[in-house]
């Protein structure tokens, strides 16, 4: 599940025209223009599962073309949180929001009016690039609004509003598309971001103050580029691999990927023992806690998103139901992870520490596979309900504590990048998973077949088995005031 992207440098203040200015009303609005834009960016990373199989009849497109609409949004949000962040830190948080937003909005506009996949998908890469500059803001933006004590509750509730989001999206694509308004079908599930879009430049324009990092370190542009370039070395021909024919050229950029990445590596070792601008500081690596909950929180984010692509494009495709059918089918899922998130996860990790994650992804394990086995014998029976349910506790027991749980031996100077490093790694596991497990789904078909879901199954398993390695070899205690 997507999670509330923290900025990736603490925020320092520099307000040009203070907060203390604004009223206690339009702190509020503010604070509700931010959170607007929060569900935005989060309700479209899950909104178009839905809408995916309507948008390939509709086009006639191929299946990689409908997992880059998906994968194309995950993987631009991805490559540029960190840089958004760090330009909110030194040319302004109100600044970079606002073009955000503006971005956002006409790039959910070039969704709906696409008349072909390859420029929806360009749509879609836009208005990843656009989310990845207006999400890091939010929380600058809160603290720069509210008091210290005013801050707890309004974080609270970032994260129930980040939350809720995530898991609703699929349930409005499909309310949307059953809506048909205007006759514009799976279009709407993008045009209904103008109006809010607008309103929310409007009062971000009067409202939000001004303020920027005094300590702004600047940009590793280079850096920025080569993660970029590793990253889509490695996407690419995991999702047109297939699709093109495997040629020479798929290889040569599979092989290059490490190389890129490792480069990156080096590079950030050299900038930061020179005191340059670089995307994180290898000192985070340091502890073995943090490594360990990342490929933890990356083969995650890479299952539940491929298990939520399958399940979605499966029930469509394969058992012949509606949109709006889909989108209700996810309710019980839904309820599962509120369930997992308040009243497990997060209540249970004191006292029972890694265990409480090692039985979020064995339920996910179980009921996951369960779900996709139940499309893949054709459907029969309500039993599903209660896989979708269980399958949403595991995913909130986990999804809940796991940034805490990464954070917890963290030195606070490097917070900041540190949660902005986990955002970015569990965006990739979103893009990943569709593609991956989206391949699998695919490529095993048949002429005439719409997808095979064992396949996916088997790559959805192994990957939820190296999640529970990960969760079985993680420290005891997790956080550091429990040590003996």
């Amino acid at each position: 599940m997507t999670e509330v992207a923290s900025p990736p440098l603490a925020v320092h203040q520099s307000v040009e025209d203070t907060a203390g200015n604004l009223t206690d009303r339009q702190k509020t609005l503010a604070y509700l223009t931010l959170m607007v834009a929060l569900v935005l960016e989060i309700v479209d990373v899950t909104i178009v599962n839905t809408a995916l199989p309507v948008i390939e009849k509709d086009f006639g497109s191929a299946a990689a073309e409908a997992q880059w609409v998906s994968a194309g949004y995950s993987l631009a949000f991805a490559l540029l949180l960190m840089l958004g962040g760090r330009l909110g830190d030194a040319l302004g948080y109100r600044r970079l929001f606002i073009g955000g937003v503006a971005g956002f909005t006409l790039a959910s506009v070039l969704c709906g009016l696409s008349t072909s996949p390859e420029q929806l998908i360009a749509a879609r890469v836009a208005q990843g690039c656009a989310g990845a500059m207006m999400a890091p803001q939010v929380m600058a933006l809160i603290q720069v609004l509210f008091e210290p004590l005013e801050r707890v509750a309004k974080l609270a509730w970032v994260g129930v509003i980040g939350g809720l989001s995530a898991i609703a999206g699929p349930i409005i694509g499909g309310l949307l598309i059953h809506a048909n308004l205007f006759g514009l079908g799976w279009r709407s599930v993008f045009l209904i971001n103008a109006p809010v879009g607008m309103i929310a430049l409007i009062v971000a324009w009067k409202l939000l103050p001004k303020a920027r990092s005094e300590h702004a370190r600047g940009i590793d542009g280079w850096g920025t580029l080569m993660f970029a370039a590793g990253m889509a070395s490695l996407l690419f021909p995991l999702v047109r691999g297939s699709d093109l024919g495997w040629q020479p050229w798929h290889f040569a950029l599979l092989l290059a990927a490490p190389v890129l990445l490792l480069l990156v590596w080096r590079r950030t070792q050299q900038r930061t023992e020179r005191g340059a601008a670089s995307m994180f500081h290898p000192e985070l690596f340091s502890q073995k806690q943090f490594p360990m909950g990342l490929m933890l929180a990356l083969l995650f984010g890479t299952s539940t998103s491929g298990f939520l692509f399958v399940f979605a494009f499966g029930v469509q495709k394969i058992l012949g139901y509606s949109p709006l059918q889909t989108g209700l089918l996810h309710i019980p899922f839904s309820v599962g992870v509120m369930i997992g998130i308040a009243f497990l996860g997060r209540k249970l990790i004191a006292s029972h520490g890694k265990w409480v994650l090692v039985g979020g992804v064995t339920c996910m394990v179980l009921f996951s596979a369960g779900t996709l086995g139940w499309i893949a014998t054709g459907g029969q029976g309500w039993w599903v309900l209660g896989c979708l349910a269980l399958a949403g506790a595991g995913m909130g027991m986990t999804n809940g504590p796991l940034t805490p749980v990464i954070l917890a031996r963290v030195d606070r100077q490097h917070a900041g990048a540190a949660s902005g490093l986990i955002k970015t790694v569990q965006e990739l596991g979103m893009a990943l998973g569709v593609a991956i497990v989206g391949t699998a789904f695919f490529a095993s078909a048949q002429a005439g077949e719409v997808g095979q879901v064992l396949p996916a199954i088997f790559v959805i398993v192994a990957l939820l088995l190296g999640c529970l390695v990960l969760a079985i070899r993680l420290p005891a205690p997790l956080f550091p005031e429990h040590d003996a």
